[in-house]
Parts: structure tokens; sequence; C-alpha cells
């Protein structure tokens, strides 16, 4: 299995696509620790893993709070001595569907805010326990975005180039310490909860948009959330040992 014997730590890990990446790592031998805000959700996805066979425990932890981020890694290394994987994948409750000129201000910055605040408690909280034992890997997901500009995705756009560039510096810093940092970029999958939401409300996503979207790609399709999942796996995994400091294009072809 490619993460045997892995410690990982996923933040937003009740969610559809936290839930998908978590049973993928736990499956391919990793130990899950689970965190998020909602305990029921975190507790469903641990039950699942264990009676695969695998090895769960979940943990309510909010990940803009510094305090517990850091108290729960230390829980962490305290019972099983090390942590080897990171991913943060908390919402950002982003509003779309709207021109940058008539979105209130708290719904532009609120992305921003979560993001970069989140993500940088999560990734310095790994990396200072990565670096300790010189290797490890931090992950984190953005989309299209990231890498071209898109109408209409109101505080989301900036917030993707925003964490692309903040888990740059955060590569070349850790990187001689053995630690890597890898982005995967995401065309945004279709059976995940959050885009299947964006596509309920009017005005939001359209069946026109999401058509226009598909036929962007070279693949004609975009990525689903097993995907993801995979790829995911493969870069925590030492047969990615030479990926650091970029971002994964799984956008099934956009050009990005």
């Amino acid at each position: 299995m490619l993460l045997s014997n892995k410690n990982a730590v996923i933040y937003g890990a009740g969610g559809s696509l936290g839930s998908t990446i978590a049973r993928a790592f736990a499956k391919e031998g990793a130990t899950i620790f689970l965190a998020g805000r909602t305990k029921s959700s975190l507790e469903k996805v641990a039950k699942e893993i264990i009676a695969a066979g695998g090895k769960a425990e979940t943990a309510v932890v909010d990940a803009m709070n510094e305090k517990a981020v850091n108290d729960h890694m230390n829980g962490i290394i305290k019972q099983v001595g090390s942590i080897d994987i990171s991913f943060n994948l908390v919402g950002l409750y982003d509003v779309h569907g709207v021109p940058l000129i008539d979105l209130a201000l708290e719904d532009f910055t609120r992305p921003l805010t979560i993001a970069m605040q989140s993500h940088f408690i999560t990734s310095t909280a790994a990396a200072r326990q990565m670096i300790r034992k010189k290797s490890g890997v931090i992950l984190c997901l953005t989309a299209t975005p990231g890498g071209s500009a898109y109408p209409l995705t109101g505080g989301f756009g900036p917030s993707c180039k925003a964490m692309e560039g903040f888990y740059g510096n955060l590569a070349s810093e850790i990187g001689p310490e053995g630690v890597r940092v890898v982005t995967i970029r995401s065309g945004g999958s279709p059976d995940s909860a959050v885009f299947i939401e964006s596509m309920s409300k009017e005005g939001t996503l359209s069946k026109m948009d999401f058509d226009s979207v598909v036929n962007g790609t070279m693949l004609k399709r975009l990525p689903l959330m097993a995907d993801i999942a995979n790829i995911a796996v493969f870069l925590a995994s030492d047969h990615a040992s030479a990926i650091t400091g970029t971002a994964i294009n799984a956008t099934c072809g956009t050009n990005t």
C-alpha cells in the first residue's frame, strides 16, 4: 500500500471531498486523523473507514483557531509520534455568480480570510512537526481560477491565487528540511456536495455554464472526487518524492 505507516490529518474531513480523500488515504494504509467542526459528520466517516479495515480517529477542531489546531497537532504527536500528511479542505463559504462591482465587501473578503488564516495555521502547525523528522507532505486544493482569471467567481478566484502563492513560498522555505508542499488545481468535481449545491442555486451555475466549462476541457469532462483522491494519494506517497512547490493540473485539460 502506498501510504503504509503514514499518519495523515485532514481538516474539513466531514465534507464530501474531504471524506472521499480520507477513505482513499486509509485504503492505502494511512492512519487518518479526521478534523472538522461537525462531530456527527466526522464520526460517520470514521465508522466507514474502520468498517473497511482502516484506522481513523476524530476531533472537533476549528481550523481558524490557532490554539485549537496546535493543541490537536500536539495531541497527535504525543499519541503516534509524527505526522506525515496534512491536507486542509475546509469550505471557504464563497459567493459566485455576482459581478465584483455588485459583490458585498464581506462576501468578497470572507473566502480570502478563511483561506489565508486556516491554511497558514494548519500548514505551519504541520510543518513545524515535519521539519523535526525531515519528511512530510502538505497538500492544498485550489481550482482553475488559480491559473487563469474567471468572471463571476467573487473572492474565490483571488483565494485560489493567494493559496497557490502562499504554498509556493512555504515550499521554498521548508523544502531544504525534506518537507514537500503541493497544490492540486481541480476543475471542480461535479459529484461533490459543493458543486451540486451550486448547480441548484439559480444564477450561480446554470446548465449552460456547466456545459461550457466541460466543453472547454480537453477530456470533455470534469474530475470526479475519486480522481482528486487518487491524485492526492500519489502526491502524498514516496512515488512523488521529487514533486514540490507546484500546482498539479487536475482540471481534465482546462487551459490554465
